[in-house]
């Protein structure tokens, strides 16, 4: 790839920035379409974020994603924010343009966009059980009950956390319902009947720890169900490991989410249709190497 004085930059920040993904997918894209342009990570510490946000417009990038642990913090930092991202609270793409920034939440989008691509499913008139109620959790939901679910149950190991989330979607979006379950109990297991998708959205089961998996009622599965391990690495959880032991139930991990929720962002800097299955390679094969 070749810098010149004309090409655009993207990239991400984080704190610890140096375990993402993001740049190997966006530069395959970038080189694949010809385009000049160019995505770097950036290390951001809390106490910088604030500096950094105007240097998306001092320096004139294209615009950035956001990362663990800034992706709340940056709203404050954003001219004008989309209606969901507004709703979860938290920004992952920043776009430049014209010298204002705008916050989009692309998670959720990314995340039901992999669902249909990846399982042919429609969050519309669902049910839905959320292991989990971090930021990816509370994206995700606020998306799928945008997006017409209407039921929406939260289980946390902190009952206050899920009980926060279900509050939030039953208050701010058109959900039917949205309530919680204590983990580990035998409400869960009638939870776990009667979903049509459900969702592990812990780091449990994440690399380096690959043998740790939530205690969940597996045997409750139903044939016909769509199970999603927000893990990426390893591709094969123990958790979907366990969930393939039921027949029938369609089970996907978190690499379509964090394929798609590039693609979207890539779309917004760019305005060009992304090259999916370039991504996809390169995540692949990025994983497979092991190199991170």
């Amino acid at each position: 790839m070749l810098i010149s004085g004309a090409t655009r930059v993207c990239g991400i920040f984080g704190y610890p920035v140096g375990h993402s993904f993001s740049p190997v997918m966006h530069n395959a894209a970038f080189s694949f379409l010809g385009l000049n342009f160019v995505y770097v990570p950036y290390c951001v510490a809390p106490e910088e974020l604030e500096s950094a946000a105007r240097a998306v417009i001092s320096l004139g990038m294209a615009g950035v994603n956001i990362t663990i642990p800034h992706k709340e913090r940056i709203c404050g930092c954003i001219d004008q924010i989309a209606p969901g991202a507004k709703i979860a609270g938290a920004v992952n793409t920043i776009v430049n343009k014209k010298g204002k920034l705008y916050g989009y939440n692309t998670d959720g989008a990314g995340f039901l966009r992999s669902l249909k691509e990846e399982a042919g499913f429609l969050p519309a008139g669902k049910t839905v059980l959320i292991l989990g109620a971090g930021g990816a959790a509370r994206s995700i939901a606020v998306e799928l009950a945008i997006s017409g679910a209407l039921y929406i149950t939260i289980a946390n190991r902190k009952p206050e956390r899920a009980l926060a989330l279900a509050q939030l979607l039953a208050g701010e979006t058109p959900v039917k319902k949205a309530d919680t379950v204590r983990w580990a109990t035998p409400e869960i297991k009638e939870c776990v009947k009667r979903a049509d998708l459900i969702i592990q959205a812990t780091p449990l089961g994440m690399y380096p720890n690959e043998d740790a998996c939530p205690d969940f009622p597996f045997e409750y599965l139903q044939p016909g169900q769509v199970v999603c391990d927000l893990v990426y690495n390893p591709p094969i959880t123990k958790f979907l490991k366990n969930t393939s032991l039921t027949e029938g139930v369609k089970a996907t991990n978190g690499i379509g989410m964090l394929l798609y929720q590039g693609v979207l962002a890539f779309e917004h800097w760019t305005g060009v249709q992304a090259p999916v299955e370039i991504m996809r390679k390169s995540l692949q094969e990025f994983l497979a190497a092991k190199v991170y």
